[in-house]
């Protein structure tokens, strides 16, 4: 199933998008997809209400925004240099555990929404990520059950503002918190949807140019690993967001350096999780 959200900012209304590309409001049974839903079944009721009561969901106009997939969630938690030629562009070294830090869930915005360059920004960068969200409470899980805690997977571009992120004093938040540096979607696919998350390809574009293009196969460490690790530290509850991280051919490793600009556009996607697209605005 693929879990959408569509609507005006603030007025979002959740819905499903059928494999034929019919979006269907699913209002009258979900109030939202948030922690109330993925923490109680929430999915598996829905596609039980859909099996006998889909022919009665109104259809969403094509022309009418898609929003975020999921409502605000209690955290997102990102996993740095988490590709080995991602870490070596940026001139790192390949991390021995999951590099963990958080990003401002005030960030997130639709996949077609614009990305708003920060005041002050001049090195404002893009990164194609895989974003796990959680079904059911992990606190302390192993790899092994760390699969039974996930609800769906979907498409982020973890927008970054690299002088703000590494050449100012504290940790990355600063660099990704920003707001509109979440577009999150078009939709969350269910688990049943991806045979294999870690083995997925994503890539990105900036203007028609292809600038990243990799498989989720190059991870450092892979979905089990990662989910299992950041519960040892924190409770993670239903609905938050874990980003796996980037692959190489971001803004920041090219020779000279190249960041976003006003009216530059940003499309990326992944297999099974479609596709997105931003305008880039200056903030104004």
């Amino acid at each position: 199933m693929k879990l959408i959200r569509f609507g005006s900012l603030k007025n979002e209304k959740p819905g499903v998008l059928l494999d034929d590309g019919t979006r269907l409001d699913v209002s009258s049974y979900v109030s939202d997809y948030d922690e109330a839903f993925f923490g109680n079944e929430g999915i598996e009721k829905l596609a039980e209400w859909l099996s006998k009561n889909s022919s009665s969901c109104p259809k969403i106009d094509a022309s009418i925004r898609l929003a975020a997939p999921m409502a605000r969630p209690s955290k997102i938690v990102c996993v740095g240099l988490n590709y080995a030629q991602h870490a070596a562009e940026s001139g790192m070294e390949v991390p021995k555990e999951p590099v963990l830090f958080f990003k401002a869930s005030s960030a997130i915005v639709g996949p077609f929404d614009p990305i708003i360059i920060p005041k002050g920004s001049e090195k404002t960068d893009w990164e194609v990520e895989l974003a796990v969200v959680i079904g059911k409470q992990a606190s302390y899980v192993s790899e092994k059950d760390a699969m039974n805690h996930v609800a769906g997977y979907v498409l982020h571009n973890d927008v970054s503002e690299r002088a703000f992120q590494l050449e100012r004093s504290g940790q990355w938040v600063k660099g990704k918190s920003c707001d509109s540096f979440a577009p999150l979607g078009p939709f969350i696919a269910t688990k049943d949807e991806i045979e294999n998350p870690n083995n997925l390809d994503l890539w990105l574009k900036l203007n028609g140019e292809l600038m990243q293009n990799s498989n989720t196969s190059d991870f450092i460490f892979n979905i089990q690993e990662v989910v299992s690790h950041i519960s040892q530290f924190m409770t993670l509850l239903p609905g938050d967001i874990i980003s796996t991280g980037t692959p190489f051919g971001v803004g920041l490793g090219l020779e000279p350096p190249r960041y976003l600009k006003e009216g530059d556009e940003v499309e990326l996607g992944i297999t099974g999780l479609g596709s997105s697209k931003q305008l880039c605005k200056s903030y104004k």
